[in-house]
């Protein structure tokens, strides 16, 4: 008789647990960015556009070209809320020479539940140069994005320089 107590006692809590669902949204989902996710960047929010050497960047982001313009652009003008950006923001850096030819297409997405916790949960991309938004695939085929190892851990090395403002430097 105490077996059979147990048992469904223990049933009980397994149904009441697996139907649990937060409701104040503290778990939310993991954001995962395709290339489908930067499509039309060129139409989002201008946040801001620089022109000429940015010798904080050093090599990244064409920083010691002085013939270079960079534009940032956040999908839907998102902001931070408190102190970081929400789980799914976007933000498109493209830089173009004097004749306004794209020359390089980095990005950020953030996409939260820990991934990159060093770097508040942002993954880099590198795009095409072709306005489509496609994450560039490396010479194997592989798509250039990633974590803290993104660049040889670059990407968060620099951006560690903006942790106050959630890693990013434009806003």
């Amino acid at each position: 008789m105490k077996h059979n107590f147990y048992f469904t006692v223990l049933l009980f809590c397994i149904l009441i647990l697996s139907c649990y669902k937060p409701d104040d949204g503290s778990i939310p989902e993991p954001f995962i960015a395709t290339s489908s996710s930067f499509s039309g960047y060129k139409t989002w929010k201008l946040e801001s556009t620089t022109k000429g050497p940015a010798i904080l960047l050093g090599a990244a982001h064409q920083g010691l070209n002085d013939s270079v313009t960079r534009k940032v652009y956040f999908k839907d003008g998102k902001t931070r809320v408190g102190s970081s950006y929400p789980i799914g923001t976007l933000i498109v850096k493209e830089a173009t020479d004097t004749s306004g030819k794209v020359i390089e297409v980095t990005a950020m997405a953030k996409r939260g539940n820990n991934f990159n916790a060093s770097a508040g949960n942002w993954e880099w991309f590198v795009l095409n140069t072709n306005g489509t938004g496609n994450i560039l695939k490396d010479s194997t085929g592989i798509e250039m994005r990633g974590g803290s190892t993104m660049m040889g851990g670059m990407c968060n090395s620099c951006h560690n320089a903006a942790s106050a403002k959630d890693f990013t430097f434009s806003k």
